[in-house]
């Protein structure tokens, strides 16, 4: 795939890289295909029986999974769709990645900045004991309150500008141990990190991130080469934490408004619960410094963006 590909632009071929992911995980009987006794080289779906499972002809659909049609016609895209078996989630990727490689600009945009607005500082202190942070659309962790940061145990001890939850995730060697459904957690995030990626391909934060976790992360770039999109659906997460036991929390992310792809996240968990009490414990524990980012180094930052 990369070598057929490897003449377009890059946002011209993440159409292709998507559509030729989902073919080749598509088994022929899950679309209700039969499949004869004979040896099939092609993993999951051939093109022509993608093709002809959504009404176009093979020469086209080559052409889109090759980058060489970057304008399929919305009809298009939602027979694609249907024939992949895409839930609400790979479907509107699939817009917004068709979308793209239909206006896609060969220089790529600057990178978001990094400055969190003075007045969400404040937000999550007002926040305590819950935990919460700030993280950029990479997922760098840009602000947060003591609990925020002590709640990945570990994390503290990289320096503030190594501090991303995905590279925690992959990279950490506590995260395995923090995290009882590991592996789950995993998917969300590379998921997450596509669905970003595919959209803005170029962008250097995404692939500085992206091409480190590739090199160090076998498990990062198996499941990269999946190509799923989906967001995770779990509101509740819980912690093997090495410092107060472990507790479930209640989590709740969202869009920062005015900002370039900044999210909010918050942990909660109901007063007078075991949970609740660890989750104070964590608080009161967490070194006052950790809830302070270094203010030199948000100089350097915000002088770089």
């Amino acid at each position: 795939m990369a070598s057929e590909q490897s003449t377009g632009r890059s946002g011209d071929l993440e159409l292709g890289r998507f559509l030729y992911a989902r073919r080749t995980q598509t088994r022929p009987d899950q679309v209700g295909l039969t499949v004869g006794g004979g040896l099939r080289r092609t993993p999951g779906l051939r093109r022509e029986e993608l093709a002809t499972l959504a009404g176009i002809s093979i020469d086209y659909y080559v052409r889109l999974e090759r980058g060489k049609e970057t304008r399929p016609s919305p009809s298009v895209l939602d027979a694609l769709a249907r024939a992949l078996r895409l839930d609400d989630a790979e479907h509107q990727h699939l817009r917004e990645l068709a979308a793209q490689a239909a206006r896609y600009a060969p220089e790529p945009p600057p990178p978001p900045s990094r400055a969190v607005p003075a007045h969400l500082k404040l937000v999550l202190e007002s926040l305590r004991p819950n935990p919460a942070y700030v993280i950029s659309r990479s997922m760098d962790l840009l602000a947060w309150n003591p609990g925020g940061l002590a709640l990945y145990a570990g994390l503290a001890d990289w320096p503030a500008t190594q501090r991303n939850l995905a590279r925690y995730l992959f990279l950490h060697p506590t995260a395995r141990e923090l995290f009882p459904d590991w592996d789950y957690q995993v998917r969300g995030c590379v998921a997450r990190l596509r669905a970003q990626a595919g959209i803005d391909p170029d962008a250097p934060d995404l692939t500085s991130l992206v091409g480190e976790l590739l090199v160090k992360s076998p498990d990062f770039a198996k499941l990269w080469e999946r190509y799923d999109v989906a967001g995770r659906k779990k509101t509740r997460k819980t912690f093997h934490h090495p410092h107060v036991g472990t507790l479930t929390l209640s989590g709740q992310s969202m869009h920062i408004e005015d900002t370039p792809g900044q999210r909010l996240g918050v942990y909660t968990a109901e007063p007078g619960t075991p949970d609740h009490d660890a989750m104070l414990l964590l608080d009161l524990t967490a070194p006052e410094s950790a809830g302070r980012p270094d203010p030199k180094a948000e100089r350097r930052q915000g002088t770089q963006s």
